[in-house]
């Protein structure tokens, strides 16, 4: 899937925000990446792949649901012209609106947006292979029974978007849930949504995994990721 002169972008709230430093702007700065799951997965790719010359960019923005995604589309993800676009997103289009209904993006306009920024970037000339990442959510917290069927009905269209553009599908929701079982959410998520230092790098290892596992990459001395 990730081949040589790469532009890799990830895209989302603040989970991949994670408190980045949004005044830097190039690529493969640690501090434009922030210390979230981004950082780890491009630490990982640029240190395993050091001949492909990848350029890789974090513009996740704290607080943003689909619909902020729709409007800053163009600067933040066209304009950069990537070859694989991997986006999370979703969490907080059913989380604000448990604390005011107006803030909560119904699930139908949440599909047709999500579904509009990636007809989008497919009409760009790099045609980006997509990664699609499931929002998840631990029961701790700000995770209360409120959240539900919605929230596991927006993970559905997510999963059900990614089948329809053969999209890389990240299933992150099994993954914390199945860390959760041994240790209990706080380990993992600080709130519920937010993960922890451990939640960052279990995102990081999950993104890699499942990527790999689509196309085997191979690094310059024939080691696999």
């Amino acid at each position: 899937m990730i081949q040589c002169n790469d532009i890799i972008l990830f895209q989302g709230d603040s989970i991949t925000d994670a408190g980045r430093d949004r005044n830097i702007l190039e690529a493969n700065n640690r501090s434009g990446f922030g210390p979230g799951y981004v950082h780890h997965a491009a630490a990982f790719l640029l240190s395993d792949l050091p001949n492909y010359k990848l350029t890789i960019y974090n513009r996740g923005i704290g607080g943003n649901h689909i619909t902020d995604l729709a409007e800053r589309w163009q600067p933040d993800c066209l304009d950069l012209n990537p070859n694989i676009l991997s986006i999370l997103i979703g969490v907080n289009d059913t989380w604000h609106g448990q604390v005011n209904p107006q803030n909560c993006v119904p699930l139908a306009q949440f599909d047709r947006l999500y579904r509009n920024i990636l007809d989008k970037s497919l009409a760009a000339p790099s045609r980006p292979k997509l990664i699609l990442g499931q929002p998840f959510a631990l029961r701790c917290g700000v995770v209360t029974d409120n959240w539900y069927p919605e929230f596991t009905d927006r993970q559905a269209i997510v999963e059900g978007i990614a089948r329809d553009y053969g999209a890389v599908f990240v299933p992150y929701q099994r993954e914390f849930e199945a860390a959760a079982a041994d240790t209990g959410p706080a380990y993992w998520t600080i709130d519920g949504v937010h993960p922890t230092t451990a939640g960052h790098m279990l995102m990081a290892r999950t993104w890699i995994e499942t990527v790999c596992s689509q196309n085997v990459m191979v690094s310059t001395d024939h080691r696999k990721l």
